[in-house]
């Protein structure tokens, strides 16, 4: 009999040595011996799942071996020492780890290990836990458990199958009886036919009852039935699922419109733009039509892959199931993150590009194309940033109209969250790339193009018509009529307003745009602005009666040409106000920042763009603040998120001040803040200037001399630091100082040129009783000022090489060769030393004057700074946003105060004088003289005894007047009825009144049109009233009002109307077509994008490439559902409670878009009786009457 196993010794030899060269692990480890207290250094190394151990790390042969499979590895405390030896070394045994394996068989002893470190024994017992199989064997046990399970099943299920057998077997005999029954009954029911028959015929009154019985029993079971239908047809579950399947077929023609619009990119213009780029003189390189197109074709494929999906889904109509496809798109979708993050990028290389002549005549080529329908490529590479969003309003929608127990809801809902998650990263890219696809819209109506609007940081501000007036020789005016037709037509210009250049063009008769030869393109920092003319000057009081004080004057002093001034009429008084309001902001933000420039870059060791780019809070996240990847004109990075301490700080910065910041700081506030707190910020800057820089940057800015500094800002009470308000008058000299009428910018490098040095410390001499000789410290040039008459009645025209051009007549800069400097000389007051210095800003500075005397000029200078940014503010915040000062009285006392306060600074310069008396008197007027229409108005003046019929009215005259009426409505809204979606709430009477009125109007006007082709009886008038309203639309087309075209259109299109076949039978073939184009133009299809395409593009008539020429009445409901879409997409605050500023911005974008067209109005005259029938209510008839009238017109024909 066998005592022993034997085993291949030759092969566990084998496994040793790869033990040794590949094991898993290897290493010393100490191994338990036989006795107790003994333990001896073993070499072990783990290869699969046995254990070899070697008594060195050279020896050859395994001293023993263990098979770990089935075993277990635990963790042991170290056994008890005895205190005999040193407590050095008992302490180092205790630190010692202890492990043991268990083999899980009786039998075997366990193996007891130790090893020096507590992370090799980790490493140990992990690695002898899987070589033991440990989960292996679990997930054997477990499969093991469900085979003896399923062999459970099977047997159940066989066991089922025979009792099933044994019944179908039972089945088949009851059958074959109950067969047997049918035909013995048959047989009998046979001999019984012959006496049936005869009783029917001798029973002829029960038959009459039988078919009675019948048709009523039918009667019955159809009403029945009907009901059923009817009740389910009405009720909300049925109703649901109509608006359900009504949004999957719009989804449908959506996406079918938007693989078109990406077929046509990538087809139209993508491929032949590579192809050109392989051509022996490409126009283009590959790299540059790469990052134009980034993901274009991707996003192609995609997007024909999902559109398939639905195409197959509508085959199972009406089970339409979703959920599976937005599964398969929702990973895909991040490519459009790629697309966005770029797409600022392509457009800046798309612009660059077209600097190539060839390039740009190829791409007009190609969009030239029909398939692109007048459609520029800016326009297609735009398509693809609001596809997501529209996926979100499309699931925001089909939930609402999903059942919470239906089967894909949850899987609708997870896509939407995904998309809203996607959505939040690209709404910053959207709003960003406005402004450069403008600036490529205008440049493209321009046949001589224009290289300023292909700058980036070009930002636009504003547009519309002004006539220019001829101005001429010597600053007079030519004696020219305000009425005379010619001025008006000859003289009309189309302006643009950018944030450092003005353009003025004309606009020829195939509608493209040309720049004057001469001041075609102004550089604003060569501008002075007049706003007012000089009560002094008699031509000017002749031309502000002749031109109703519409007119205001730019002074042009360009470098190296003879200075000319361009006047300008505004249509009415509130234009005026707009334009001139928004020409001082974009001059007053490049004077205050070249004049920070001057003052911070007089000293060497810093300046403004180094103190912008060191202040991490403008570009660096933090928890209260986060910023985009997009610069503004100011080249600092734009606000994403924040806090409202954070954004009022931007707002009062003086270093910088973006004009779209402000713009969208103005007309969102009310969301995150209060008027109270921003006014209140406005004071405190006034009053403590210095708080709005940063410490870092004061530090710099006083670095010339730490002990001045620190002597003027360690004192908390120094005068410097905080203003100090008397109540006498100011200086003679600082009224004086400056013209009063002009705001002057002088901050040119090609002047700079012309004039010596001249530097503000030289004005501050009048600070301290020392005076300078020139002998004591020869500067090379010294700067002398002096009143000399002779320089007030010289030639204004004239410039001198020692005077700059907006230098007050009475001061005068020489040169030291002709006369001493004299000490009295020197001593000017602050105020002309501020003037002098906007005059000569950015030379270098003289020496010979202490540190302590150009800090005084310093601190003067951004007191004064201050003062303009304030005014700047609130002149921006009164003239834009008068209303809020209108229904808050408290604030506009406050600001009252806060100008009076303003206006008592003995330091204050006269130009701020000015401005400050401006706002003052905008504010105190109660009634501000505004020369528009209101339709209360209108009404009052209406009153005639008889109105006109719709027979003796002529198209022309109803569509002028439907126009003034529309746009009277649609100017009365206040801006602060488009925020926070007011009239989708309950009380929206009376959140959004206006709103409501322009909706009610809207209604009002539609029914009247219907109502009247409704009253005529015979067909012919009917058809004639139908052709007479459609020329009535499409005058108003041509007028621009697309709302008046939009309210007879859908008049047409009411099923009382619409259903009169044999009046449209009598309509003309060309009223048709005609009223067919009226209608795909404002379509809501594609959420109008043939509106807005007619408003951005007015291709024959009108050079307006940003929007059609105003004066215009949009359609309100277009923009009513982009707020609703911003709205809904975004949240106002994040969760960590900052102010998303990313969609202040579109909101923003989207009001200025309207107060645009708000601002201009029509010159139409009023013609009361036409206005007394459209808005006489007694003829308009209710839907159902109109209904019921057109029932009986033509009745329905019998099914």
């Amino acid at each position: 009999m066998q005592k022993s196993v034997r085993y291949n010794e030759g092969h566990a030899l084998y496994l040793a040595f790869l033990a040794r060269k590949e094991g898993t692990k290897r290493g010393f480890l100490s191994k338990k011996a036989a006795e107790a207290s003994r333990w001896h250094e073993k070499w072990f190394a783990l290869y699969q799942n046995v254990l070899f151990y070697f008594e060195g790390e050279q020896s050859g042969r395994p001293a023993g071996m263990y098979l770990l499979e089935g075993c277990s590895c635990e963790r042991t405390p170290a056994p008890p020492r005895t205190s005999a030896g040193p407590a050095g070394a008992r302490d180092a045994l205790d630190k010692q780890y202890y492990f043991t394996v268990l083999f899980g068989h009786e039998g075997q002893k366990p193996l007891e290990l130790r090893c020096e470190e507590e992370q090799a024994g980790k490493e140990w017992m992990e690695a002898i836990h899987q070589a033991s199989y440990a989960d292996i064997l679990i997930e054997r046990e477990v499969l093991m458990q469900k085979y003896i399970h399923l062999v459970q099943i099977v047997e159940t299920e066989k066991i089922a199958a025979n009792q099933l057998r044994h019944q179908l077997e039972d089945q088949d005999t009851e059958i074959e009886r109950l067969k047997s029954e049918i035909v013995a009954l048959n047989k009998t029911k046979e001999r019984m036919r012959p006496y049936h028959s005869h009783q029917e015929d001798e029973d002829p009154d029960i038959k009459k009852i039988k078919k009675v019985q019948s048709f009523m029993r039918g009667w019955l079971c159809r009403r029945k039935w009907k009901t059923i239908v009817q009740d389910y047809i009405c009720s909300p579950h049925a109703e649901s699922m109509r608006k359900r399947n009504q949004i999957v077929f719009t989804m449908v023609e959506a996406e079918t419109e938007y693989v078109h619009q990406l077929y046509i990119l990538v087809n139209g213009f993508l491929r032949p733009l590579r192809m050109a780029a392989s051509s022996k003189k490409p126009p283009i390189s590959h790299d540059d039509v790469s990052s134009i197109f980034l993901n274009s074709e991707t996003i192609m494929f995609l997007h024909e892959i999902f559109h398939q999906g639905l195409k197959a889904r509508l085959a199972n109509w009406p089970t339409l199931v979703l959920a599976d496809l937005f599964d398969i798109l929702l990973p895909m979708l991040n490519i459009y993150q790629e697309f966005v993050r770029n797409h600022q990028y392509s457009l800046q290389v798309l612009a660059n590009c077209k600097q190539n002549r060839d390039f740009d005549k190829l791409l007009k080529q190609y969009e030239a194309n029909p398939a692109c329908e007048g459609r520029m490529l800016e326009t297609f590479l735009t398509y693809p940033m609001f596809q997501i969003p529209r996926y979100i309003i499309t699931l925001h929608e089909l939930l609402a109209h999903t059942p919470h127990e239906h089967v894909e809801r949850k899987s609708l809902e997870f896509a939407k969250s995904k998309l809203e998650e996607l959505s939040r990263v690209m709404h910053d890219e959207v709003s960003d790339t406005e402004n450069i696809r403008k600036n490529l819209a205008i440049e493209r109506m321009i046949v001589e193009g224009c290289d300023i609007l292909l700058d980036t940081s070009q930002t636009f501000i504003r547009q519309g018509s002004l006539i220019q007036v001829p101005s001429v020789e010597r600053g007079k005016l030519s004696k020219v009529r305000l009425g005379s037709l010619s001025l008006k037509k000859e003289g009309e210009r189309q302006c643009f307003l950018f944030t450092k250049h003005f353009l003025i063009c004309t606009r020829s008769s195939g509608g493209k745009l040309h720049l004057l030869k001469t001041g075609g393109v102004l550089s604003l920092i060569q501008c002075t602005l007049i706003e007012e003319p000089d009560a002094s000057d008699d031509d000017s009081k002749g031309s502000g009666h002749m031109f109703g004080h519409l007119d205001f004057k730019i002074v042009v002093e360009p470098p190296d040409a003879a200075p000319f001034t361009v006047v300008l009429l505004a249509p009415s008084r509130q234009e005026k106000a707009a334009w001139m309001s928004d020409i001082s902001q974009c001059v007053d933000n490049i004077r205050c920042n070249g004049l920070m420039t001057i003052v911070f870059e007089e000293n060497s060791k810093v300046t403004v763009p180094h103190m912008i780019k060191s202040d991490a809070r403008l570009h660096k996240d933090d928890t209260d603040i986060c910023f985009s990847k997009t610069l503004n004109s100011c080249k600092v990075p734009q606000i994403r998120y924040a806090s409202v301490e954070r954004l009022l700080e931007r707002l009062t910065d003086l270093r910088f001040l973006s004009i779209d910041f402000l713009n969208t700081f103005l007309h969102t506030y009310r969301i995150f803040t209060t008027a109270t707190v921003v006014l209140a910020k406005l004071s405190d800057i006034y009053k403590r200037p210095f708080t709005s820089i940063p410490v870092r940057s004061l530090e710099l800015f006083f670095a010339t001399s730490p002990n001045n500094r620190g002597e003027h800002m360690v004192d908390g009470k120094s005068p410097r630091l905080c203003r100090k308000f008397s109540s006498p008058p100011p200086l003679a000299v600082s009224r004086t100082s400056s013209p009063v009428r002009a705001r002057k910018l002088s901050l040119t490098s090609s002047l700079n040129a012309r004039i010596g040095a001249l530097d503000l410390t030289t004005s501050s001499c009048s600070s301290s009783p020392t005076t300078h000789s020139p002998t004591a410290s020869p500067p090379p040039h010294t700067a002398v000022l002096e009143s000399s008459p002779a320089d007030r009645a010289g030639d204004s025209t004239e410039l001198s090489p020692c005077r700059s051009p907006s230098t007050p007549r009475h001061l005068r800069y020489r040169q030291p060769g002709g006369q001493a400097a004299d000490s009295s000389h020197c001593s000017v007051s602050p105020a002309s030393a501020f003037a002098i210095a906007t005059a000569a800003a950015g030379h270098g500075s003289p020496p010979g004057f202490n540190n302590t005397e150009r800090t005084c000029d310093k601190e003067f200078i951004i007191r004064r700074t201050a003062t303009n940014r304030v005014l700047n503010v609130l002149r921006h915040w009164v003239s834009k946003h008068a209303q809020d000062f209108e229904l808050n009285n408290e604030l506009k006392m406050n600001v009252l105060n806060l100008l009076e306060e303003v206006l008592r600074d003995p330091d204050l310069l006269p130009q701020e004088r000015k401005a400050t008396a401006n706002i003052l008197r905008a504010l105190s007027q109660d009634d501000q003289d505004d020369i528009h229409l209101k339709l209360e108005d209108i009404i009052q003046m209406t009153d005639c005894p008889k109105a006109e019929c719709f027979e003796t009215l002529s198209a022309m005259e109803l569509a002028e007047q439907i126009t003034l009426l529309d746009h009277v409505v649609f100017r009365s809204i206040p801006y602060e009825e488009f925020l926070g979606q007011g009239w989708m709430k309950l009380d929206k009477n009376e959140r959004t009144p206006y709103i409501m009125k322009t909706s009610q109007h809207f209604n009002e006007m539609s029914n009247l049109v219907a109502s009247q082709i409704m009253n005529y009886a015979d067909i012919s008038s009917r058809a004639n009233a139908i052709e007479k309203w459609v020329a009535v639309a499409d005058i108003c087309r041509c007028l621009h009002n697309y709302n008046g075209v939009l309210e007879i259109t859908a008049a047409l299109n009411r099923s009382a109307i619409y259903r009169l076949k044999k009046t449209w039978a009598k309509v003309s073939k060309q009223t048709k077509a005609l009223m067919d184009k009226l209608q795909k133009t404002v379509s809501s299809e594609g959420r109008f994008k043939n509106l807005r395409e007619t408003l951005k593009k007015n291709k024959k008539h009108s050079s307006w490439p940003c929007s059609c020429n105003p004066p215009a009445v949009p359609y309100l409901g277009m923009y009513l559902t982009d707020l609703a879409f911003i709205e809904e997409g975004t949240p106002n605050f994040t969760e960590e409670g900052l102010v998303n500023f990313s969609k202040m911005r579109m909101i923003s974008h989207i009001i200025r878009e309207i107060r645009q067209f708000q601002q201009t109005a029509y010159r139409i005259d009023q013609q009361p009786k036409v206005i007394q029938y459209l808005l006489d209510k007694a003829l308009i008839i209710d839907e159902d009457t109109l209904y019921e009238l057109s029932l009986k017109i033509e009745p329905r024909l019998p099914a």
